[in-house]
């Protein structure tokens, strides 16, 4: 099968011939029809999370169907379509799976990270982290729904629950960097009448453009201040200093969300910014619950992804698309 190899952090992925790999008794054998990129991958790549799986193959946004199954597997049969998302595999043991938190059991496996993922013909996965595709979405257009979505609801779902436990409105809500989560989540606060702050990359006017064409309220560059004070911040940009930037945009009470798995450093700022109850969280990783509520919402909505194809050889293009902020929505592998 081809597939696309990482050998090293910090080189770039080169094509490779690989045999196609048989799946084990809990396992399924997909082949891969379209598999969006993620600034994850780019993470990766650049070293920023550590002790990858190498050689790699990476891509943890598979759209793909079942060719064969392990004598276990009772989940999925053979011609299936599902997605694979970020999160692959759990003990479903420990505290945190007991608990409704498997996103952060200890010992994850994480799909083109810890196991090879979508950027190849064929992929094996758990079929237990397999979720069914709405007829609706073609293969590319559901690849991106299964990170950008899934991290983007988690993102906004954690902010609103943390916002209702401490009784504070969810009316106005700003998305730093409007990349491919961000406007797949501005259609769902669009569809439930909330007002959309959308910050971009200073100067960026392709990218506002985009979002008011979406529905925002309001966009502008991440350097401004919004016309109205935030009851949410969403920030899916890996910029540490928009973190007190939003701290100074949200209201007394506000909440700021960290949607990313990496930032740069967060300057420090004063205790002024985060006073008056504001808070800050992150969000690691997602549960397979996220995936259940998400996929019965995007159809609903319905939300709809912007996308740009390229062949599966090309994507070392695509990385440095991304990387530059040259694209309008998500980059899409198809092999």
């Amino acid at each position: 099968m081809r597939a696309m190899v990482l050998s090293a952090p910090g080189a770039p992925l080169r094509p490779e011939e690989l045999p196609i790999p048989e799946p084990g008794p809990e396992e399924v054998l997909l082949r891969v029809r379209a598999c969006a990129v993620c600034r994850t991958d780019l993470h990766v790549i650049d070293g920023d999370l550590p002790d990858p799986k190498l050689p790699l193959v990476l891509g943890h946004e598979i759209v793909g169907v079942v060719e064969a199954a392990g004598d276990r597997v009772a989940e999925v049969a053979l011609g299936d379509r599902v997605g694979v998302p970020w999160l692959g595999w759990t003990c479903g043991e420990c505290e945190y799976c007991g608990s409704g938190r498997e996103n952060l059991c200890d010992r994850a496996r994480f799909t083109g990270y810890h196991r090879d993922g979508g950027f190849a013909e064929y992929a094996l996965a758990d079929p237990r982290f397999c979720f069914p595709i709405p007829g609706s979405y073609d293969d590319v257009a559901a690849a991106p729904l299964l990170c950008a979505g899934l991290i983007g609801y988690r993102t906004l779902r954690l902010a609103e629950e943390t916002a209702a436990h401490a009784g504070a409105p969810c009316r106005n809500v700003g998305l730093y960097g409007f990349g491919a989560a961000a406007h797949l989540i501005a259609q769902v606060l669009v569809h439930r009448g909330r007002a959309v702050y959308a910050f971009t990359r200073p100067g960026d006017e392709a990218a506002q453009r985009f979002a008011r064409r979406l529905g925002a309220t309001w966009a502008g560059g991440s350097d401004e201040t919004p016309p109205a004070p935030l009851d949410l911040a969403l920030i899916f940009a890996p910029v540490g200093a928009l973190v007190p930037k939003a701290l100074r945009d949200v209201t007394k009470g506000g909440v700021v969300v960290c949607g990313g798995i990496h930032m740069s450093e967060i300057p420090s700022f004063p205790y002024r910014d985060l006073w008056q109850e504001r808070v800050i969280r992150s969000v690691a990783n997602l549960t397979r619950e996220d995936g259940r509520r998400f996929f019965e919402l995007a159809p609903e909505v319905p939300v709809e992804t912007s996308t740009v194809p390229y062949p599966l050889e090309e994507a070392n293009r695509a990385l440095d698309d991304l990387r530059h902020g040259r694209l309008e929505g998500a980059a899409v592998l198809v092999p």
